[in-house]
């Protein structure tokens, strides 16, 4: 296993061929050299599992007229600004309100999995009439939803487009698989200053020879951080906060999770991760969807206060529902804002 560095004086660190959990990458980083992964004295935390399946592109202005143009994706640069010279088209995965929900459920289960039964044998007491919420479990996940792997805002530019995973698998199969369902594979990690993305490729089963090296992503690896099974990608997070504002506590005499907030000067800033997913296409091929379908997906993103990439342009709301009123005059409907997540719970 070996780590790299594609571009010249570039603190990225590419380890293909494996998705390296944060114990793992902790092992390596007398070579990694980050001063964020050896971090000791950080906040306890959730590792929930997600469940995702649905899909997100977002772009800046230029893209989304090579999108609107193309009816479809595909890597502009075919291949010539990849660290390894693939033509890809990315996506990352979408974690919204549902999927946290879920995660929240599965995570309460398995550390308390006969709670609902403990908790109904339970004799209620004087306080349980005077404070009927006291022994509730309260939602309490979406307080550590704090990377950008769960925000409403966007790295990459003002536009996104969500897709249905399912939808993305098929019309891969369909355009670029003969029908035949694609190849999943297990990338690379790469480790940034304080991000870690799992990526996961897709290929045709024609170019299976080309990456023949890189292992089959998982079924039903318990341990794996990501899988996929039944039509969505299963995300076993390590890292979910990007700044650390509340502590976990469990109780497990009441069978309960619950947050605890920080003073800010508690506050701890670690690594944060998450799962991109690249499809391989040939240059100049194009991953094409029905232009009305293009629409209804797209919403308007706003900028994160920082991690952007140098280079990323943004676009004022009312440019952008300039924009897309005039590339899409016969929509019905107006461009909308992604919704925030803390407006949701």
């Amino acid at each position: 296993m070996e780590a790299q560095r594609k571009r010249k004086g570039s603190n990225v660190i590419f380890i293909h061929k494996h998705h390296l959990c944060l114990h793992d990458l902790k092992m390596y980083n007398q070579d990694l050299k980050n001063i964020y992964l050896v971090k000791t004295n950080v906040p306890e935390y959730p590792r929930p599992e997600f469940h995702v399946s649905d899909l997100r592109h977002d772009t800046q202005q230029g893209g989304l007229l090579r999108i609107w143009k193309d009816e479809g994706f595909k890597d502009p640069h075919g291949g010539l600004k990849d660290p390894d010279s693939l033509s890809l088209v990315w996506w990352s995965l979408v974690v919204g309100p549902q999927e946290i929900q879920s995660a929240e459920t599965r995570l309460l289960d398995k550390f308390y999995p006969n709670r609902m039964e403990k908790q109904a044998e339970k004799k209620p007491s004087y306080l349980d009439e005077i404070y009927p919420d006291r022994n509730k479990q309260e939602s309490f996940l979406w307080k550590f939803a704090t990377s950008p792997a769960f925000g409403e805002k966007s790295r990459f530019g003002s536009y996104r487009f969500t897709f249905p995973l399912k939808d993305v698998v098929t019309a891969y199969s369909q355009q670029f698989c003969s029908g035949a369902p694609p190849i999943m594979r297990v990338f690379k990690t790469s480790l940034y200053k304080q991000e870690v993305q799992y990526s996961v490729l897709i290929h045709s089963p024609a170019r299976e020879k080309l990456f023949s090296e890189y292992p089959l992503l998982a079924y039903d690896d318990p341990n794996a951080v990501c899988t996929y099974r039944d039509g969505h990608f299963i995300w076993r997070s390590q890292a979910m906060c990007e700044t650390h504002s509340w502590k976990l506590i469990q109780k497990p005499d009441k069978n309960r999770m619950d947050a605890k907030s920080l003073y800010s000067h508690e506050h701890q800033f670690y690594v944060w991760d998450n799962v991109a997913v690249a499809l391989h296409v040939d240059h100049g091929q194009v991953l094409k969807f029905d232009c009305d379908r293009l629409r209804a997906n797209l919403t308007y993103c706003e900028k994160p206060t920082e991690n952007v990439p140098a280079g990323i342009h943004y676009d004022s709301f009312e440019n952008a529902k300039s924009l897309v009123g005039h590339l899409w005059p016969d929509a019905g409907f107006p461009l909308e804002k992604e919704p925030s997540l803390n407006l949701i719970f």
